[in-house]
């Protein structure tokens, strides 16, 4: 077997061959197209063992299970290594083959598919990008998945099928199609066309829809593929009403011809046109009577000349009859714009020439479709600013121009203050209107050499080229000038501040990520400091950092595992009645002793709490604690109301009503000695779900008050709606009372608002027994503060109570 010359038939093959002896698994014969796979001379490798070649842990098996005698065949993807260590990706397949005198060989292929790989991998990218693309066609796209599940659209789709609103805001794709079904006049016909694409996977089809609106409609469907199978469908609605109209007024021989997508023109032998369809006339703004008698190639041509371009074609006619390819064809203007054409050549029944015809196609759309793909890799598909990776490439550049120049440059970290409120208030897509009128006048703030990227949501880089601190500060007064300025969108007016962190090269990092993080720890002191401004690095801001997360650390532990030295406390401030002097309740407020931190006032950890989720959990402490003395009180014979302040985060929780309701259960307490105090920003983030909340809450019995009333936003409406029982003033419209003349007209204004809804008042932070005897004469029913003691812990609140009503003689 070893002196049979396999060379002469493996070298005829086109993939890469090896002739591998069954007995011994060394190799026989190998082609020249397996020699050049792998670098290495055939002469080198005819005597190897085949096991030196395999690449893979699979090859190794393979061949290890041949010598055993377990298998005799394998048909798979694997990789090849090439004598300069690479390895290629290859369809290998190896066979047994049993020779006429009894002995056997394995005939190993291999086909490289180094190309297809990387053909499969940019086809993949282009479909995953293909989405953002959407919204800049004029077609309505459509993409569903093999089921018709909605992948996504595009407006100009809802536009078209005139989606009513509240179908494009959530996600209903049986009511989408059954509204497009409901909305075409040949219903049975469209559902028949649907089951038809559906059972036909790889099917691409055109059809006309005449809508009820009067719209018609041109439907193109094609499969989407990926790695070879289809994985959806894209459909393509185009409004075709107006043409539709203009062909029918045409009066052409051929209903093909005429009403044709493509520019299809008609030529005698000498490729002199003779007749062009209207597409033809629209694509090259040409008239009929400007198109006849001009040559193929005035039309079509080449980039490099009109002579390369008609030897070309001419070659191809003669050779198969027929030319296809990418072309340039001219426009009226005399600009050549890309296209997909071809032309065929037409014989008598004698096989004399008769004419061409020639078919193409515009590919402006195509090329400008691919160009914005490579726009959207490195621009935000919302503002069109660069988005992070473009960024990162430039603070890079930047990085090592300021490196090799000694300059510095500066990185400002841009916040939107509030813009969660745009967003609830007014709806996503109005406050993704704002996001683009916000980037454009940071845009007209900075100079040519600057770059602002959208990082996500409400958050803005920008990097300021060869400047300093000075320049800096430039530049951020400003964006914070510019941003100052009304918005007005869809007749509504509004203001919209940002707050900016400033980091400098090389001053405060030389990697960007040291950049970045310290730009957004400036920022954030800025929103700490009340908003709207702007800051530059300091190197204790990181302390500060730190020091936020110590706190939050802290709570979580004393929460977790409480300790004489570590543990949260409930105090009680007395809640009196005016009129007689008598404690009637008291408001649970929350203290915090830490061991290592010592006492922290709530004004510092409530904020990170907040901020960090650990207030959800804080606030059912409080609420199971408060609720615990309450009882205890209640057992003792002492009526007390338990006021309980309640955090927004807290009262959003699914179970929060369904909590206060177990743990007045579970402490026998009666409902109407527990009053939740609520903030308004709570009530008007959703208006129905609170009202909701606040009824169940009220079915429970417990009492429910507004706190700091008059300090946020004050609307009868929600009074009038909302179950509520008591309005609590804010301390900061007490302090100045009787004194300050508009803080008299706020307080005053409240009691009678109240008074008028019948609704209990309680004025906090009473201090002075002048700021008693004005909220006596206002009409207010209730007080605490100072003026009667500070919170107490519950054994000193107990004496003090004692002493009370001793002094009082109740």
């Amino acid at each position: 077997m070893k002196d049979r010359t396999w060379q002469p038939l493996i070298e005829g093959m086109l993939e890469a061959v090896w002739i591998v002896d069954a007995l011994d698994l060394r190799i026989l014969a190998i082609n020249r197209a397996a020699s050049e796979m792998l670098g290495i001379p055939a002469a080198e490798l005819v005597g190897k063992a085949v096991i030196d070649l395999a690449a893979t842990p699979e090859d190794i098996y393979f061949w290890e299970d041949v010598a055993a005698g377990l298998t005799d065949q394998i048909h798979s993807e694997t990789l090849v290594r090439r004598v300069d260590g690479t390895t290629l990706p290859v369809e290998r397949r190896a066979s047994r083959i049993t020779l006429s005198d009894a002995a056997s060989i394995f005939l190993v292929g291999l086909r490289d598919r180094s190309e297809e790989r990387r053909f499969e991998d940019e086809l993949e990218k282009l479909v995953a990008e293909l989405r953002a693309t959407l919204e800049s066609t004029a077609d309505g796209i459509l993409v569903t998945d093999p089921n018709g599940v909605i992948r996504g659209y595009n407006r100009r789709f809802a536009e078209l099928w005139d989606l009513p609103q509240e179908l494009t805001t959530q996600r209903n794709d049986a009511a989408i199609h059954g509204w497009m079904a409901q909305n075409v006049v040949d219903a049975t016909t469209y559902a028949a066309r649907l089951t038809m694409i559906a059972r036909s996977p790889l099917l691409e089809a055109t059809d006309t829809l005449v809508l009820k609106s009067g719209k018609i409609l041109e439907r193109v469907t094609l499969p989407q593929y990926a790695r070879g199978r289809p994985i959806g469908r894209v459909y393509s609605f185009r409004d075709i009403t107006q043409r539709v109209a203009d062909e029918a007024r045409l009066q052409l021989a051929a209903k093909v011809f005429a009403s044709s997508l493509d520019a299809i023109f008609v030529t005698d032998p000498e490729m002199i046109l003779i007749d062009a369809n209207p597409a033809c006339e629209r694509l090259t703004g040409l008239s009929h009577e400007e198109l006849v008698g001009k040559h193929t190639y005035d039309l079509l041509t080449d980039m490099i000349s009109r002579e390369h371009f008609a030897a070309q074609v001419a070659t191809a006619l003669q050779t198969y009859g027929y030319w296809d390819g990418e072309a340039w064809h001219r426009d009226h203007a005399g600009n050549t714009l890309p296209c997909q054409a071809s032309l065929v050549r037409v014989l008598d029944n004698e096989g004399a020439l008769l004419h061409y015809i020639g078919f193409f196609k515009d590919l402006s759309e195509t090329v400008n479709a691919k160009k914005r793909i490579e726009e959207l890799a490195y621009t935000d598909a919302l503002t069109g600013l660069p988005n992070r990776l473009l960024l990162n490439e430039r603070i890079e550049f930047a990085l090592g121009l300021a490196h090799r120049e000694k300059v510095g440059f500066a990185l400002l970290f841009l916040d939107l203050d509030r813009f969660k409120q745009i967003n609830d208030s007014l709806g996503h897509m109005f406050g993704d209107r704002v996001l683009v009128c916000v980037a454009e006048r940071i845009k007209d703030c900075l100079r040519q050499v600057d770059t602002a990227a959208r990082l996500g949501g409400d958050e803005f880089l920008i990097l300021l080229h060869k400047t300093d601190a000075r320049g800096a500060e430039i530049i951020a007064r400003r964006i914070l000038n510019s941003l100052s300025q009304p918005f007005v969108l869809d007749d509504f007016s509004f203001t919209v501040t940002c707050s900016i962190g400033i980091a400098l090269y090389p001053d405060d990092g030389e990697t960007m990520d040291d950049l970045i993080k310290n730009a957004d720890a400036a920022m954030y002191h800025v929103k700490e400091r009340g908003r709207a401004g702007f800051r530059f690095y300091q190197r204790q801001m990181n302390v500060g950092l730190l020091s936020r997360m110590k706190i939050d650390h802290a709570m979580r532990q004393a929460l977790a595992n409480p300790t004489a030295e570590s543990r949260f406390e409930l105090y009680y401030q007395p809640q009196v009645r005016f009129s007689d002097n008598a404690i009637t309740g008291v408001e649970a407020l929350l203290r915090w002793h830490d061991a290592e931190l010592g006492e922290i006032p709530p004004a510092q950890f409530i904020p990170i709490a907040e901020e960090s989720g650990v207030i959800v959990n804080i606030g059912h402490w409080v609420l199971d604690a408060a609720v615990a003395q309450c009882a205890a009180w209640h057992a003792k014979g002492l009526e007390l109301m338990m006021a309980v302040n309640v955090s927004p985060l807290q009262f959003q929780q699914a179970d929060f009503v369904e909590r206060v309701g177990q743990t007045l259960k579970k402490y026998a307490l009666p409902p109407r000695l527990l009053e939740l105090e609520l903030t308004e920003s709570i009530l008007i983030q959703d208006v129905d779900d609170a009202l909701r909340r606040l009824e169940a809450l009220a079915a429970l019995g417990v009492q429910l008050a507004i706190d700091d009333f008059g300090t946020g936003y004050s609307s009868l409406s929600y009074l009038k709606r909302f179950p509520i029982h008591r309005l609590k003033i804010d301390r900061s419209f007490i302090q100045d009372l009787p004194v300050e003349e508009s803080d008299t007209a706020i307080v005053n204004a409240i009691i009678q608002l109240a008074n008028a809804l019948r609704l209990n008042v309680i004025a906090e932070g009473v201090e002075t027994a002048d700021q008693q005897d004005f909220l006596i004469a206002a009409g207010c029913q209730e007080y605490q503060g100072f003026l009667c003691t500070a919170a107490l812990p519950a054994p000193d609140f107990e004496t003090f109570l004692a002493h009370h009503r001793q002094a009082n003689g109740s």
